[in-house]
């Protein structure tokens, strides 16, 4: 670590899945492989007007109850428009065009999630599989080419336990620092024992469990238009019900050297949680400080540079908080400016900063 700990890591980026990510499907399932399509851009979708065609469904739905919005595929003509961020950076296809865009935004390492699957895809157990396999052979591929500088988070299908191991040993041996998961996973919470045996094999590979916002729960999607609601309600909430889970149920004691992420979910929800968790459990409450907690328990939090920093750092510690840009789903000022903004900031003191983009980050991920 002690090389890469003076390196500034971006916590959160992103990849937008394309066409050629398919071609590594088996080749009993591929004709099952994601297939690209698209529709007039003057329906109900509007410049959202490509998707992925997956077990007979739509990804994205960009309209309606149980829709959700993605920038995968870059056929969209949503995605076409784009001139932050080329589609050749955004999807890994130009390696050497998304480094150069690190060069410009100052970050010297990537940390990158999927975009694809923060939606549940499908309830097929062998297609799960296949999409996760595929997924983790192309990212190893593409990031092998990064000059060391792009990590990324493997995929486990979470329905085969049994995959799920064989994914985790196979990404450790190419390169990933981190395993995906989502607030809830099909109709189970991240306590439920079902999932003990993949943290007990992420905790022997040295892997953290990297709680993204995602739609992983196909009940809530339903719920909600996405018009109306936003996907706040079946995505970016669902953390917070895993870190109630986790941390109420003291999982982190029974794998004492695994370490546990929450990205993309914001950081402002923690003194609230905290703040409930002591009021339900009065007596039991054992740790003299809310920072004492995410140090035993091995908790770090992303958050953004517009939250409540003060507020957040004494609830969490300065230890355990990391920060990504989004780069590839989010808006260019914030992506291309993370870096001068944070450094700007006069609330918290400029150590905080650096741990939060340098030492922080190399210790979730264990670069």
């Amino acid at each position: 670590m002690s090389g890469t700990a003076h390196k500034l890591v971006d916590a959160d980026t992103h990849v937008s899945e394309n066409e050629q990510m398919w071609e590594h499907i088996e080749r009993e399932m591929y004709q099952r492989r994601p297939v690209l399509i698209s529709v007039p851009d003057n329906t109900l979708y509007g410049d959202r007007n490509a998707m992925w065609l997956i077990d007979g469904n739509i990804f994205p739905k960009p309209a309606g109850k149980g829709g959700f919005a993605l920038i995968t595929p870059s056929a969209a003509k949503k995605q076409q428009t784009r001139t932050d961020i080329s589609a050749g950076c955004r999807e890994i296809t130009d390696p050497e065009a998304r480094l150069r865009d690190m060069d410009r935004s100052g970050f010297d390492v990537q940390v990158i999630y999927p975009t694809l699957f923060l939606i549940y895809l499908t309830d097929d157990v062998a297609l799960e599989v296949a999409l996760c396999r595929a997924y983790n052979r192309w990212m190893a591929e593409a990031c092998a080419k990064g000059k060391e500088r792009l990590k990324w988070v493997v995929i486990p299908p979470l329905r085969s336990i049994e995959d799920s191991l064989k994914e985790l040993r196979w990404a450790k041996e190419h390169g990933a620092v981190g395993v995906f998961f989502r607030g809830i996973e099909g109709t189970r919470t991240l306590d439920n024992p079902y999932f003990f045996p993949v943290y007990q094999e992420a905790s022997n590979l040295d892997l953290p469990i990297c709680i993204h916002q995602g739609s992983g729960c196909p009940t809530f999607i339903n719920f909600f238009d996405l018009e109306r609601n936003r996907q706040w309600s079946h995505s970016a909430i669902l953390p917070l019900f895993a870190f109630n889970d986790i941390v109420n149920n003291e999982i982190p004691k029974l794998f004492p050297q695994l370490r546990f992420g929450f990205i993309e979910a914001y950081a402002t929800w923690v003194p609230y949680l905290m703040h409930s968790f002591k009021r339900q459990f009065r007596e039991q409450w054992k740790f003299s400080s809310t920072q004492d907690l995410f140090r035993e328990f091995r908790i770090f939090i992303a958050c953004e540079a517009g939250e409540n920093l003060p507020v957040i750092v004494d609830c969490i510690g300065e230890d355990n908080l990391v920060i990504g840009s989004d780069y590839g789903h989010n808006d260019p000022f914030e992506q291309r400016n993370l870096l001068p903004t944070l450094k700007s900031l006069t609330s918290i003191p400029s150590r905080v900063v650096d741990k939060m983009v340098r030492d922080n980050p190399c210790a979730l991920y264990g670069l």
